[in-house]
């Protein structure tokens, strides 16, 4: 998630675009200049984009929906959680990401449906979004959280028509879905998923801010592959400074020549109105998604059971490598494909079926957006040898099952409860008090069973262990090449890093049931 203070990543309201017949014969703005002293703009540059809207803006629809507010939604609603997040207790505060954005929540009394968790009836909601056609036949693309809690969808369209629409699937890991409307010739809009826009690249938006519909903004590709804009790491997005609103999440951004270039789904505000930063799913995602969706009504996304992490510049330096690109395997699910495989933690990833893996986030792409069953070819860097390993895609779980799988065993900060704060009695290696895990230990930091390792006593508050958040209760199941069952084996890791000249031990570290590996500096040992 990119998070910054007291600011707010905020879905896009939904927009919506489309492309009837050929390209728009327009010059794409990528010369540079002043303006002349006639005034007039540097060859190259649009002198208006009304062409463009003309020929697009008939496929642009609204997306009205009822529904049933979710138990997340009613809190905020009602002013609960976190004030600063929430803009002051009491408020009905700007919806952040994913949640349904620019939607006008209102009460229409209670009736057969959800429950809150106190018995009560979820309240029922309206709200608005944007979409916009792909085939003359009905079928609209938009986003996902626009329709997700929908009970009735109607679609209104440029020349005022207004038409019931039923859902024909979504795919809440894009934030994509689709829905269809009967009839035939409807204008519609193909993607340009080939020709990839660049940075500086004009871009247009159409859409239905604050439920003005209609709206067109325009602006230019501010940057490209933007990651963690969302929690599930799957979209590299577009970041845009064409203006979008609430309102406008669903609806497309296109090109000077009228190609949808991407799908808006998200800014990055701290008021919830547009400061000129925009994300949109890129065309070729979106592309693929909804071809999916409209062939089978849903997506089923690749998975090889397996926790990741990025290779750091430190983790480089432990592990003996010269770059940083792959990403290291610091758990593996049991019974998953990649433990079938015979994966192992500490494999460093760096490629799927010949492609190479530049970064935990792209792997994790590569692998969803593979198909359950395919073969996939991972080559492996294993102890300092470079290994192929195939295995078949798993099913991906549902993005809900997966953050309920991330933080089941996560605890809280230390309490220091039970000695957490002690000096330890055991020898100390990189700053740390460490002890044999036998049962006492266990029983005095709570570790699970299963765990094996050597535990973490005592952390000295300046070492590097330290700052790198390690703690007391911490178990150490791997440092370096050697498996940790007792201190001498940490010491041994950090001896052979001083032999081979690196700076720092790489350590594999389980913290309430989560592996996760920490480079630690040999020399700030506090």
């Amino acid at each position: 998630m990119i998070k910054l203070s007291n600011s707010r990543l905020m879905a896009g309201a939904a927009m919506g675009l489309v492309v009837a017949g050929g390209a728009v014969a327009f010059t794409s703005a990528r010369a540079a200049g002043p303006v002349n002293a006639s005034g007039a703009a540097p060859a190259g540059v649009p002198q208006s984009f009304a062409d463009i809207f003309q020929k697009v803006s008939p496929a642009v629809v609204s997306i009205d929906i009822t529904g049933r507010a979710s138990p997340s939604e009613v809190a905020m609603m009602q002013g609960q959680g976190d004030e600063d997040e929430q803009g002051g207790a009491g408020q009905a505060p700007p919806l952040p990401f994913p949640l349904p954005p620019g939607f006008q929540f209102k009460r229409f009394g209670q009736g057969p449906g959800g429950q809150q968790p106190d018995g009560k009836d979820l309240p029922k909601i309206a709200a608005s979004g944007s979409g916009f056609f792909i085939s003359a036949d009905g079928y609209i693309v938009t986003n996902n959280h626009v329709v997700e809690h929908a009970d009735t969808i109607t679609v209104r369209t440029a020349d005022k028509q207004v038409l019931k629409a039923h859902l024909v699937g979504r795919d809440p890991t894009t934030d994509l879905a689709v829905v269809k409307v009967d009839g035939g010739n409807h204008p519609f809009v193909s993607f340009e998923d080939a020709a990839k826009p660049r940075v500086g690249d004009w871009v247009v938006a159409v859409g239905n801010p604050f439920g003005l519909g209609g709206t067109a903004t325009a602006g230019i590709v501010s940057a490209l592959g933007r990651e963690n804009v969302d929690d599930t790491r799957l979209v590299d997005y577009m970041q845009i400074d064409a203006p979008i609103n609430r309102g406008n999440s669903g609806g497309p951004t296109f090109d000077v020549y009228g190609r949808v270039v991407g799908v808006n789904t998200a800014i990055y505000s701290p008021s919830g109105g547009s400061v000129g930063i925009g994300f949109d799913i890129p065309a070729d995602v979106a592309s693929s998604i909804t071809r999916q969706i409209i062939a089978g009504g849903k997506v089923q996304h690749g998975y090889i059971g397996a926790t990741i992490q990025g290779v750091t510049p430190e983790m480089s330096a432990s592990l003996g490598l010269k770059t940083t690109d792959g990403a290291i395997v610091a758990a593996l699910s049991d019974g998953g494909p990649a433990e079938k495989s015979g994966m192992r933690i500490g494999d460093v990833v760096l490629a799927v079926n010949g492609k190479s893996v530049a970064s935990a986030n792209d792997l994790t792409r590569q692998v969803a957006f593979s198909h359950p069953g395919d073969v996939l070819r991972l080559a492996v860097l294993r102890d300092g040898k470079r290994i192929d390993v195939d295995l078949h895609a798993g099913l991906r779980p549902s993005e809900a099952q997966i953050a309920r799988m991330a933080n089941g065993g996560a605890g809280g900060e230390d309490d220091g409860a039970d000695g957490g704060d002690a000096k330890s009695s055991g020898p100390h290696v990189l700053g740390m008090g460490l002890a044999q895990l036998d049962q006492a230990e266990r029983q005095r930091f709570s570790v699970k069973p299963g765990v094996t390792g050597v535990v973490v006593e005592s952390v000295g508050e300046n070492s590097d262990a330290a700052d790198k958040g390690l703690k007391a209760g911490d178990v150490i199941v791997k440092a370096g090449a050697h498996a940790a069952a007792q201190p001498a084996d940490v010491a041994a890791a950090v001896a052979d890093a001083r032999r081979d000249g690196r700076k720092s031990v790489l350590l594999l570290v389980n913290r309430d049931g989560q592996t996760v590996f920490v480079p630690v500096d040999l020399d700030k040992l506090g």
